[in-house]
């Protein structure tokens, strides 16, 4: 039965997946779609490999899931049904998932879309390989778990380099490759008939031309179609439409723009910010999108602007909000809009910066603001240079308290080795001076010594003087002779030099 034309939802997602709830619109993948289901049916563990844009999630959203719930193959009905994406953290988050089996009739199925985040937002190789290796664990013969992956293809090699889950893939694993001219013409008008609309000739001749050689070019199809749609004349989508959306190439721009160039500059500078949160700078690989809590955003709270810009970009279909986070529609947009692509270009080192700072100063939070774990040394220095108090509009209140606490304990540590060389030097200049007292001490004890000897031999001199008159002369110039002796020895050096002269 078609959906109305008025007051519905529009037959095209745009930037947006396609969901289990849209499988009446979802067109053009049937052949690819039983090929997968097959596939699933064999193995306990596959996987969809495609270039971006060439719709793997909606392939597993929309093409796979439906049928799967409403099979009667035994084998394939499942007892439970999970669709998630790895994450940041993904054994912490979802290991539970590995392991729990639903009682019952049928395995339980666990859809990991998005599964270059695995490499893209998971920073610890530890983890990482920890989920992998619980993740064939789970789909050893004796499971009753079945698991189906969604990778990039630009990340096979990034794949490949875990044996265990290269030999799993070996035979497990469908490429999502182009749609030819007639699945790109069902894509195409069949959303339409269903909702009551007409697609007109020759626009859907021009969309063929135009797509079926462009790699990754159905989410700029989609959304050029979806533009077409809100200025559809009565109930035909016609060329002109598509034209003044601005075209395949075109729509998604003139989208972003229209919306960008109607915010005030406050709300424009935000959106910047907002935008750039959800871009994970390649390395050695394209951009991708970074799924984001919506609560690190409310974090960057500007008068009360973030609600306000965030709901703007989603209405938009540039964004997607789901359970608590926030993305990016499509990686389409980071090339398929100038200026978001001029600031990804602009600030990707310190893009990269801030991933790192983000995820530390979790870590941080998380360990009770552990000290240990503040940055330190030159990696503090850069972080300061990149973000001066200037610019902690850019952080949230978490980053900016991870960065200060760093600041502080750096002070803190400069102050204690300023105590310690100033103390070191207190101790030297003692130690000098308890030295010099030492040595005048000695030479005093030893001149009073000397006296005293010369006083003794005086002394005992004029006890001989009576009884043997020559031993007692002997006597007194040995006394004389000592004194003078000692005499010249406290004499400074240069006085002894010009008297010998």
């Amino acid at each position: 039965m078609p959906r109305p034309a008025e007051g519905g939802e529009p037959p095209y997602r745009g930037l947006a997946r396609y969901e289990p709830g849209d499988a009446d619109l979802f067109f053009g993948r049937d052949q690819v779609t039983h090929r997968l289901t097959d596939l699933t049916r064999q193995r306990r563990l596959s996987a969809v490999f495609g270039p971006s844009g060439s719709g793997k999630s909606s392939l597993l959203r929309a093409g796979l899931i439906p049928r799967l719930q409403h099979t009667t193959d035994p084998a394939l009905r499942p007892a439970a049904l999970r669709v998630f994406t790895p994450g940041p953290h993904p054994l912490r988050i979802h290991g539970d998932r590995l392991s729990a089996q639903e009682t019952g009739e049928g395995d339980t199925w666990l859809i990991v879309d998005q599964f270059e985040e695995l490499y893209t937002l998971c920073t610890d190789p530890a983890e990482r390989s920890a989920f992998l290796e619980r993740l064939l664990e789970a789909t050893d013969p004796a499971s009753r778990l079945r698991v189906v992956l969604a990778i990039r293809a630009d990340f096979l090699g990034r794949c490949a380099e875990h044996a265990g889950l290269t030999a799993a893939l070996q035979e497990s694993t469908v490429l999502v490759g182009p749609m030819g001219p007639a699945e790109l013409r069902e894509a195409i008008t069949k959303p339409a008939q269903a909702t009551g609309l007409l697609v007109e000739r020759s626009l859907t001749a021009r969309l063929i031309e135009e797509v079926e050689d462009a790699p990754g070019a159905l989410p700029l199809m989609s959304h050029a179609l979806l533009e077409t749609w809100r200025r559809r004349q009565s109930r035909a989508l016609t060329e002109v439409a598509y034209t003044a959306a601005g075209g395949l190439n075109g729509a998604i721009a003139r989208t972003a723009e229209d919306l960008y160039t109607g915010l005030t500059p406050a709300q424009a500078g935000l959106a910047r910010r907002l935008l750039l949160r959800l871009v994970t700078p390649g390395d050695d690989a394209p951009d991708t999108r970074r799924p984001t809590p919506r609560s690190e955003l409310a974090a960057l709270e500007a008068g009360g602007e973030v609600g306000t810009v965030l709901d703007r970009l989603i209405r938009a279909r540039l964004l997607t909000a789901d359970e608590g986070t926030v993305d990016l529609a499509h990686e389409a947009l980071l090339t398929a809009w100038p200026r978001l692509h001029t600031w990804v270009e602009e600030d990707r080192e310190r893009l990269r910066a801030h991933r790192q700072l983000t995820e530390a100063a979790t870590t941080w939070d998380e360990l009770g603001r552990d000290p240990g774990t503040l940055y330190r040394g030159t990696r503090l220095a850069g972080a300061a240079e990149l973000w001066p108090p200037s610019r902690y509009s850019e952080l949230t209140d978490g980053e900016r308290a991870f960065l200060t606490a760093g600041l502080a304990a750096e002070r803190r540590a400069r102050l204690r080795r300023r105590l310690t060389a100033g103390l070191a030097a207190c101790v030297a200049l003692l130690l000098v001076v308890a030295g010099t007292v030492a040595y005048i001490e000695r030479d005093r004890s030893r001149q009073r010594a000397d006296e005293l000897a010369s006083k003794q031999i005086a002394a005992q001199a004029d006890a001989l003087r009576e009884e043997d008159p020559v031993t007692c002369a002997a006597r007194k110039v040995v006394a004389a002779r000592h004194a003078a002796y000692r005499y010249s020895l406290m004499r400074p050096r240069r006085m002894r030099v010009r008297s010998s002269r």
